[in-house]
């Protein structure tokens, strides 16, 4: 095989990986599956050195969404019921699958360094990420800088979309659970819960702190090496949530109180438009770093990109925790 593309031999995986789980009809193979398809996704990233992107995709897809999904069956069946077969959408995604495909035949070669893309921002980026801020990350720079504005949009959708998600729940979110007596239950029909598995709880409690601790480092790293805010919210979340199925939702909530994630969620957000706020009230423009610090510009900027970080790391964890919440919170038991 010298000589051959490894990226097509997991793209082979990922079109097997879809399949089977479209086929599937059991909902935890098919979520364990789907974890596997971001893995491999996020290897495909990395070989096209992606690592941010891959950073993301392991985090959220591996991660924070395995997690989340594994939370929401205990509220739904184990088995999925077969659809009745229709052709008309299976046409409908042939057609529209070959059409992408035909538009991809005009497309530079992969890899190719004389592409558009490669020619038009790209290098006005590259340079000024160097002479300008000093940060070896150019993609913590890009987002944080010439895309800020769109960062901070970014981060308004995820406060936004975890509000809509509370306001859809707000009944069962403000419902106590009912207590459960336990002795009415039969032993042969009560399921183990995580929390009475001790391999769960002595290897989660274990990792769970190596998780958080992670979770800081990308999150003051990101301008040096892969990652930043969202990562960093997406893992600490993670471990927020694995530490809720392990041990309980009640330990959870009483380790991190539902009204400190709410008031995080607010928090986040206006911290990343309180920094352009700020250099407004400074003499410049929105988001522009710079002025923060009159003296040494540089250090106004790392500074700016640091509190904007800080405010997004603080929105991710917060709404996927919510979310974790109000989820979590419907099923009575954990």
């Amino acid at each position: 095989m010298s000589g051959f593309p490894v990226e097509i031999v997991l793209f082979v995986f990922l079109l097997v990986l879809g399949i089977a789980v479209a086929r599937i009809r059991d909902l935890f193979a098919a979520t364990m599956i789907t974890g596997m398809f971001s893995l491999i996704s996020a290897c495909l990233f990395t070989l096209m050195d992606a690592v941010d992107v891959a950073f993301t995709e392991a985090a959220v897809g591996a991660g924070i969404s395995t997690v989340l999904i594994l939370g929401t069956l205990a509220l739904t069946n184990t088995q999925e019921k077969r659809p009745p077969k229709r052709w008309l959408p299976l046409i409908v995604v042939l057609i529209t699958g070959g059409a992408l495909i035909y538009g991809t035949l005009d497309m530079p070669a992969y890899g190719d360094p004389n592409a558009v893309i490669h020619q038009y921002a790209a290098p006005d980026f590259i340079r000024g990420t160097k002479e300008e801020f000093g940060i070896p990350n150019i993609v913590t720079a890009i987002l944080g800088s010439y895309r800020g504005y769109d960062t901070f949009g970014e981060t308004t959708v995820i406060f936004t979309a975890s509000v809509g998600v509370l306001l859809l729940l707000v009944p069962m979110w403000s419902r106590q659970s009912p207590a459960v007596d336990e002795s009415e239950i039969a032993d042969e029909k009560k399921p183990q819960r995580m929390r009475e598995k001790a391999i769960l709880r002595v290897v989660s409690g274990a990792l769970i702190p190596f998780i958080l601790l992670y979770g800081l480092y990308v999150q003051f790293h990101g301008d040096y090496g892969p990652g930043g805010g969202f990562q960093a919210g997406v893992i600490f979340a993670a471990g927020f949530i694995l530490y809720g199925l392990i041990f309980g939702l009640d330990r959870l909530k009483a380790a991190i109180p539902p009204s400190w994630v709410e008031t995080g969620l607010a928090i986040g957000v206006l911290l990343y438009g309180g920094v352009g706020f700020w250099a407004m009230q400074a003499g410049g423009t929105f988001l522009d770093y710079h002025v923060l610090d009159p003296h040494d510009p540089t250090h106004g900027l790392h500074l700016g990109l640091l509190l904007i970080e800080g405010g997004v790391g603080l929105t991710v964890a917060s709404a996927m925790t919510v979310i974790f919440y109000a989820f979590a919170g419907r099923g009575g038991r954990t």
